[in-house]
């Protein structure tokens, strides 16, 4: 029998311990020894690395519309906070650090979020967008991810991106960041712009690198244990000689691993474990 936590048992201190938990979060990054980013240009660095776009709104949730307009009222917020940041030579993004005061003059939204192994609502949900983008975005550099998260279940199907299976980024302030630094020479910039139906991310740099990074997929295997679908897929990293062309190094970055929570499309194989 798995045990219970204690804010399980005694939910009134669910307060105290988030209280307590961002405190120390953030008292960790203060003496960690990092240079975190904090800068920002008005202007674009000249060199684009990678952009993309994904839709704002999913109607395959299950739960109401508003969520979802609540949700890009979130994702404005966090992205005004980070919009034209600079990731200078030996500096670190830190994803709640960057954002921690976004709502500092309007307060956040209701969205769908992840507690507890359930999707529920809590005020600042549908944040994982804006990290999820993020970090799709920095895979195609060669900033280095220092800190990354996986959503341990997938409850409804994604609308369609250019992003591949298993690139994603969960947050939970006080307990799960998504971190980059910098080990380059070149300064990066992130930009992310909005339309009426996506958000668009963007990385800039101040010079040519003279080098391509792709990013892949290996296999991706469903497999059935006890009653529930997992989903499991390498993400792959090449990097190309932009002159030549010639592949210099091909890397599995990670295996991602998920639960699946709802119904997949009909024909997908499904291995009995």
């Amino acid at each position: 029998m798995t045990r219970k936590r204690i804010t399980e048992l005694f939910p009134w201190l669910i307060p105290l311990r988030t209280w307590q938990r961002k405190l120390f979060f953030y008292l960790g990054m203060k003496f960690d020894h990092n240079r975190y980013t904090s800068a920002s240009c008005p202007e674009l660095l000249p060199v684009e690395v990678f952009s993309s776009g994904c839709p704002l709104y999913n109607q395959d949730t299950g739960f109401d519309m508003i969520y979802q307009e609540n949700k890009v009222h979130n994702l404005k917020l966090a992205a005004a906070a980070i919009d034209h940041m600079l990731i200078r030579p030996g500096e670190t993004f830190s994803f709640c650090l960057a954002t921690r005061h976004a709502d500092r003059r309007e307060p956040y939204r209701e969205g769908l979020t992840v507690i507890n192994g359930k999707l529920t609502t809590a005020c600042g949900g549908g944040m994982c967008q804006l990290s999820n983008l993020l970090f799709w975005v920095f895979l195609h550099s060669p900033l280095t991810i220092v800190e990354r998260h996986g959503h341990g279940s997938k409850d409804f199907p994604e609308p369609p991106s250019d992003a591949l299976f298993g690139v994603d980024a969960t947050l939970a302030e006080g307990w799960k960041d998504l971190k980059v630094r910098n080990d380059t020479d070149s300064t990066f910039q992130i930009r992310i712009t909005f339309d009426n139906e996506q958000i668009h991310g963007y990385l800039h740099t101040d010079r040519e690198d003279p080098l391509c990074y792709t990013v892949s997929n290996g296999p991706v295997t469903y497999y059935r244990r006890q009653d529930t679908v997992w989903e499991e897929v390498d993400v792959i990293q090449t990097l190309t000689d932009q002159k030549s062309g010639n592949i210099q190094e091909t890397r599995i970055l990670y295996r991602n691993r998920c639960r699946i929570g709802y119904t997949l499309p009909e024909g997908t194989r499904i291995i009995e474990t």
